[in-house]
């Protein structure tokens, strides 16, 4: 049984035939780790770069956000006073009412 690692590890890749130990080994073996080294740092930048565009959009998001909030404030002061009467009757509406009990 494998003995398991953490998940989201980055784990080397294994060769599955043993080279002996020789100069020509030693160097395919930087050779890999280097071309592993090179995509790591790619990756690396690739996920800087789509950071930077989330963290723009979440800016952008709450820019827009704190807009609408502003609208949405404003509307609602401008309807509050027509709210309080309407069009067709010629009393405002009450601000509270008298509670009835009916039985039946």
């Amino acid at each position: 049984m494998r003995p398991r690692s953490t998940p989201g590890a980055i784990r080397p890749k294994i060769s599955t035939m043993p080279r002996p130990k020789t100069e020509a080994a030693a160097f395919l073996d930087l050779y890999k780790l280097s071309v592993e080294k090179k995509r790591l740092q790619q990756e690396l930048q690739s996920l800087e770069v789509r950071r930077q565009q989330i963290g723009d959009r979440l800016s952008a998001l709450d820019s827009q956000i704190a807009t609408l909030e502003t609208r949405v404030e404003a509307l609602r002061e401008q309807e509050e006073p027509a709210s309080r009467s309407l069009p067709g009757l010629a009393h405002p509406i009450p601000e509270s009412f008298d509670m009835v009990f009916l039985e039946y």
